[in-house]
């Protein structure tokens, strides 16, 4: 079994910055790929970035590429999404989830445990 625990979600003016943890316990950690997928309210799931098992790749929604950087310390079991010039529309809870495999993909399916996830709210 693996748990996953985000933080750092909170209220922040557009264009402000914030910086997401999720750290997991188990120690399927550093051998999986990890992705983050964000809910806005009366939307579906979606997926917004994602790292392989080493961190070496990593890949972006178009919506978030350029502003937002996932990033993974292995040693402290963690994965970080870094958020800048955030923008009203970023505005969900955001889940961090586990793969099943080394390597990445952008399909909610394809990973076996999730976090309770994170509010981040962007006003204008």
């Amino acid at each position: 079994q693996v748990q996953l625990v985000e933080s750092g979600g909170g209220l922040v003016q557009a264009g402000g910055s914030l910086r997401l943890s999720c750290v997991a316990s188990g120690r399927t950690f550093s051998s999986s790929a990890m992705g983050w997928f964000r809910q806005a309210p009366g939307k579906e799931r979606e997926f917004v970035a994602a790292i392989n098992w080493s961190g070496a790749r990593t890949y972006y929604a178009e919506s978030v590429k350029g502003r937002f950087t996932i990033s993974r310390d292995n040693a402290k079991n963690t994965v970080f999404l870094h958020m800048n010039s955030l923008k009203p529309e970023d505005t969900a809870i955001y889940y961090c989830a586990i793969h099943r495999d080394p390597n990445y993909s952008t399909k909610s399916d394809d990973y076996a445990y999730w976090g309770q996830g994170t509010q981040v709210t962007v006003s204008s």
